[in-house]
């Protein structure tokens, strides 16, 4: 078997291996003077099934793919406990630092919500901040169609994305020996989706097998880049095959019994493969992110709310912001740069004794079986979390960026997001 090729964004991840800090670790180097004002997080929902029945095309899969109880791309009463869990420990987290009573409802103010007018985004915001702030009724607020949301699904003309600008710049990313070799390195992923599938009765392909299917890139006007063809139909199987799993399904339905726990960290490789030549790249990223940008610096600059602002979106929402900003990470068992369901990227405003205030980036997540088993959060048994530098903002103690030098790097982003 040939060396996988190490393709960019495993490079990108791997040089941070030593910056990307344990939350434990972080907060006992953080002065106990340092106090915690406000945090924002950009949260993914949490768990559902596929978005539509055909999550790979015909000849592709042995057989059918599982059924699931909800509908197409609605959050599950398990992703709903899910994110209530979370909610959960996050309270009892900031209420150890300071931010929040232990118990009791938030004043008039301090919180604010906004999610994506998707039912999976908005039950994942609702249950989320009733783990949180119990019988509270706090205000979930959500466009009502896709055409209105223009901060988690901005489309068309507003987005100033040149199709075949945003494949040029694409392109530039590839390595040597171009998307070829990016299928390529995927090889022993390819081999164990292979064997997840089955072997169709009638193939798509000569000798059925998916690796044989040609990788390309292909742009889309108004929008930006797909990555179609294998690397695309891999991308959709394992998060579909990680979704049964953290849906609790008995494993004789999670890859139709075929898959095992340790399979799914390759069958997730695609994915971030997918985002970082779909969505990562900076044309596309700042023009995509600019709106949740503006919505994250507001919050920081105590704008909107006083303690806590959450936004609920998507994992294309996740890998915008990162893109833009060229945050990297890695969390539990997941590959680098995965964005997990109900997972989140947040930034929290910290001000010193001085009155300066700072920003620190973190990524946090469910480990797979703490989802899968609705495992009850506590500081035993913990998220996985990790502060993650903000690239441009380097140089500084505790991975932490000023305020200032924080809006200015996210400013520039969204003028250069304001020219064609």
């Amino acid at each position: 078997m040939k060396k996988p090729l190490v393709v960019g964004l495993l490079l990108a991840a791997t040089s941070l291996t030593g910056a990307l800090l344990p939350a434990s670790a972080s907060e006992s180097a953080k002065t106990e003077s340092t106090k915690l004002e406000h945090v924002v997080l950009m949260m993914r929902h949490s768990v559902r099934p596929p978005t539509k029945a055909d999550v790979t095309p015909p000849g592709w899969a042995a057989q059918p793919w599982s059924k699931w109880s909800t509908p197409y791309g609605e959050l599950t009463p398990h992703g709903m406990a899910g994110a209530k869990l979370m909610g959960e420990y996050d309270r009892a987290a900031y209420a150890g630092r300071g931010l929040f009573a232990a118990s009791g409802c938030p004043q008039a103010g301090d919180v604010a919500v906004w999610a994506s007018w998707k039912q999976r985004a908005i039950e994942t915001a609702k249950n989320y901040v009733e783990g949180m702030f119990p019988k509270c009724d706090i205000t979930v607020d959500h466009p009502t169609s896709e055409e209105t949301d223009v901060v988690f699904h901005p489309s068309g003309p507003d987005l100033k994305i040149d199709g075949a600008k945003a494949l040029a710049e694409t392109e530039k990313r590839l390595p040597p020996g171009g998307l070829k070799a990016v299928h390529a390195s995927h090889e022993a992923d390819f081999k164990t989706l292979q064997r997840v599938l089955g072997t169709p009765d009638k193939c798509a392909a000569p000798n059925c097998q998916l690796i044989d299917l040609p990788s390309h890139l292909k742009a889309v006007p108004d929008d930006g880049v797909d990555l179609a063809g294998a690397l695309g139909v891999a991308s959709t199987a394992g998060v579909t095959v990680l979704l049964e799993y953290l849906e609790g399904k008995p494993m004789s339905e999670v890859g139709w019994g075929r898959a095992t726990k340790e399979d799914l960290t390759s069958l997730l490789k695609f994915h971030p493969t997918k985002f970082y030549y779909e969505s990562r790249t900076p044309y596309v990223a700042v023009r995509a992110a600019a709106p949740i940008a503006r919505r994250i610096l507001s919050a920081l600059k105590n704008e909107d709310a006083k303690k806590l602002t959450l936004l609920v979106g998507h994992d294309t929402n996740i890998a915008h912001l990162s893109g833009m900003l060229d945050l990297h990470w890695q969390v539990a068992e997941y590959p680098a740069d995965e964005p997990p369901p109900g997972g989140a990227v947040g930034f929290e405003l910290l001000r010193e004794p001085s009155g300066k205030h700072l920003v620190r980036a973190f990524y946090q997540a469910q480990s797979m079986d703490q989802l899968r088993n609705l495992t009850p959060l506590t500081a035993a048994n913990a998220p996985a979390r990790v502060y993650i530098p903000i690239p441009e903002c380097t140089g500084t103690s505790n991975d932490a960026c000023p305020l200032d030098r924080f809006e200015q790097i996210v400013q520039a982003k969204l003028k250069s997001a304001a020219t064609p």
